[in-house]
Order: C-alpha cells, then sequence, then structure tokens
C-alpha cells in the first residue's frame, strides 16, 4: 500500500491539531478509550463540545515541559493509502520545526483561519514548503462556520494565496473551505457549503499523485555500514547497508564507487536477510558486490555514467536554527551530508530571503533564529553532492556546531561548483 507523508502547517490557533484530530475520528484511527478520554478532558475544562485538539495534546504537554519534542507524528490508513501526519507547532519561533516536518513530506497543508486570511506565518510556512520542494500544496480555509459558510470570504482568500503563490515553485496547488471542528469537507461532503464542488481532504489525500516526485533516474546510494557476519554460515559475507537515495538498483547492474572511481557489479541485493531482485527510494538494503573493493561508510554508489557532482564548493540555501549564535562568514562548522561527515567553512553570504515579500536582502553580513539565505561553503573532505531540486538526499545537508554538538541549520544545495 502506497504511503503519504504530509506536514500541516499555519499559524497558532488556525486548527491544525483539531483537523488533525478529526481526521483521524473520522478515519477511525483512534480507540473507544481514547474518545471517551478526550470527551472526558473537554467536559472537565468547560468545553460544550469534544475538543479534538485534545488528541495530540499529549505531545504538545510535553514540549512546554521543555522536553525536546520538535514535531508530533502521527499515523493513519485507510484502505486506500496510508499516512505519516507531521504536525509542526505553529508559532515563528517554531520555524525550524516545520523545516524538520517538511523535509520528508510529500505534501503540505497549510490552514488558514477564514476570519483572519493569509498572514505571515502563511506565507512562510509556504515558502519554506517550496523551498523543500514539496510538489503538492494544499491550502485548507478552517472555520468556514464562523464566516457563516461564506463562498466570497473564500474566494477572496484563494485569489490573495494564489497572487503570491505565483512566485513560488509549486507544481500542485489545491484549495479546500472546512470546518475542522464540524468535520465539514473534511471526510464527507459539507451540506452547508453546496457552492463547494470539489473533493474533500481525505479524497485529495488519498488520491494526490505522487508517484512521479520520487527520482528513479539518478541511482544513489549513500553507504552506512559495512556488514561481515563473521558467523561460521556466513564467514565470506560481505555487504554495504543502506538507504536507496535515487534510481533503482537491481543485480547484474553495472556500479561505480565514489569517490575512489572503481567500477564493478552488483551481485545481489538483500533486504532482512533475504535476496530481492530490485531496491529503489527508500528501500533500506544491503548490496553485495562481485569484486573486493575497499569501501567505508560516507562512499557512494552510482551509475558509472550518471555521478554526483564531487566538489568541495557548495552553493546552497540555509535555514538557521540557533538563537545563540549566528551565522557568519568565516566560521567553520561540521556538515552531514548523506552517511558523511566532514568540517565547511562559511565563504559568503550572498543574500538573506525575505519570506513576506520574497525579495533578497543583500546587504546581511549574518543569519539569525529562523533566517534563510543564500551561502556559499568550502569542505575540507570531496563531498558527492545532487542539486537538492534533482535529489533531496543527496541535495540537503545539516551544520553542527562544534563546540556544542547542536544542529544549527539546515541546508538545500542549489549549485555546485
Amino acid at each position: 500500500m502506497e504511503m503519504l507523508r504530509f506536514a500541516t502547517a499555519g499559524s497558532v490557533d488556525d486548527g491544525k491539531s483539531t483537523l488533525i484530530g478529526r481526521l483521524l475520528l473520522d478515519s477511525k484511527a483512534i480507540f473507544e478509550d481514547q474518545l471517551e478520554s478526550v470527551e472526558r478532558s473537554s467536559a472537565d475544562r468547560g468545553f460544550d463540545y469534544t475538543n479534538l485538539a485534545l488528541l495530540t495534546d499529549g505531545l504538545r504537554a510535553e514540549r512546554e515541559q521543555g522536553i525536546t519534542i520538535d514535531v508530533a507524528y502521527r499515523y493513519f490508513a485507510t484502505p486506500r493509502r496510508k499516512f505519516i501526519i507531521a504536525d509542526t507547532p505553529g508559532h515563528i519561533q517554531y520555524t525550524r520545526n516545520m523545516v524538520t516536518g517538511a523535509s520528508t513530506a510529500d505534501l503540505a497543508l497549510v490552514l488558514v483561519d477564514a476570519r483572519n486570511g493569509i498572514v505571515e506565518q502563511s506565507r512562510r510556512h509556504s515558502v519554506i514548503a517550496s523551498l523543500l520542494q514539496v510538489r503538492h500544496l494544499v491550502l485548507c480555509v478552517n472555520k468556514m462556520d464562523l464566516v457563516d459558510y461564506d463562498e466570497g470570504r473564500f474566494d477572496e482568500i484563494v485569489a490573495e494565496f494564489s497572487a503570491f503563490a505565483a512566485k513560488l515553485d509549486v507544481d500542485d496547488l489545491t484549495f479546500l473551505p472546512i470546518s475542522a471542528l464540524n468535520g465539514d469537507n473534511v471526510t464527507t461532503h459539507s451540506p452547508n457549503m453546496p457552492w463547494y464542488d470539489g473533493p474533500t481532504l481525505l479524497h485529495h489525500l488519498e488520491h494526490v499523485f505522487i508517484g512521479a516526485d520520487r527520482n528513479l533516474i539518478d541511482s544513489r546510494f549513500p553507504v552506512q555500514l559495512v556488514i561481515r557476519p563473521m558467523s561460521h554460515d556466513h564467514h565470506d559475507y560481505r555487504g554495504y547497508g543502506g538507504q536507496v537515495a535515487g534510481g533503482t538498483f537491481r543485480p547484474g547492474d553495472d556500479v561505480m564507487v565514489l569517490p575512489s572511481g572503481f567500477a564493478t557489479k552488483i551481485a545481489g541485493i538483500d533486504r532482512l536477510g533475504k535476496p530481492v531482485e530490485e531496491a529503489f527510494p527508500p528501500d533500506s538494503v544491503t548490496i553485495r558486490l562481485t569484486d573486493q573493493i575497499d569501501i567505508s561508510r560516507g562512499d557512494m554508489l552510482c551509475r558509472p555514467h550518471n555521478q554526483p557532482t564531487v566538489t568541495q564548493d557548495i552553493s546552497a540555501q540555509i535555514c538557521w536554527f540557533n538563537s545563540d549564535r549566528k551565522f557568519e562568514v568565516g566560521k567553520v562548522y561540521a556538515i552531514k551530508h548523506t552517511t558523511k561527515w566532514a568540517r565547511a567553512k562559511a565563504t559568503d553570504l550572498l543574500y538573506r530571503l525575505d519570506v513576506n515579500s520574497l525579495s533578497r536582502d543583500e546587504g546581511v553580513d549574518s543569519l539569525g533564529l529562523n533566517e534563510i539565505g543564500r551561502v556559499k561553503l568550502r569542505t575540507t573532505q570531496p563531498m558527492l553532492v545532487d542539486n537538492y531540486e534533482r535529489n533531496r538526499t543527496t541535495g540537503s545537508f545539516i551544520l553542527v556546531d562544534e563546540s556544542t554538538f547542536e544542529t544549527v541549520a539546515a541546508g538545500m544545495i542549489i549549485g555546485a561548483d
């Protein structure tokens, strides 16, 4: 069964938790005792309705206690598809958490309050989804019940967001008028909005086509570990474990090992100890080769005639995560790219991106918390990279502060020189 990963985004109190609660309830993904607990909690807090936001409140409370749970993940399934929801916080100081949630998402669900319309966080989250190459964007105009299900109000918001989204790199944009609290157009069509003849939210999530989003052309396999069981039965077994980052691999394929450049063939592919006939993203497998080659963690298998760029100079967009220190030219960070670690020096800061106007502030000398900018880095070792728009795995990296071991930035590679 196909899996769809989607991230929820939007400003504080736009109803993200209520919407997730509604999806879980109406798709029968919660147990009766969970529902009874939420009903009791709703009554205890004085609500005259079942507050579905309480279904995700367990993690919200943990976050308030200072436990680091950046993104709350929820799982549910229908007969058509499995789903993983990344519930990202709406507050501006948690923009970095939105980056985490959207980085693996196929689709981003941006909620706006029908009363307030498009606000700064709506734009900010949409820009981040676009930068992260989330191909499908759904704008849910929530709380339609509080504007008397007014079609005119919905059309105003659609027009305003369409004008803004024209500047974004989004392939597929969908608009839905909903009320998460009452369930209007979430899993069933709403009798309160007869003027809307599009799909419900769940129908759209079940049917949106994501098959073309994965890169099955550029074969990339970053080696995570060398597997030598050394048991009596497998004394001559040697395999390379990792997750396929692009393309397809089959026994008999010609492959090249980078950075050494040695060519060989795939002898076999194992998953969970059993041989398989092919592997493609995001399969985690062990690949066996016909030749004994010196391969270690951080090396990459690819096609001889389709290789990533080998470079020490990287041009990228980064989102800065750290509130204590700023990104500044001349500083050195640890860089993690696929399975490889190196050190990287910041050699240039070209501009900071204004997420409201999408204009470029070119006179800046640093990036602060949650700011996005175009930078250049020089690494201590050659990196095996692709542009992010071509491959989200080999085109991304994180920067780590060497003194505190904190992740201080996430980056998307734009150009490899």
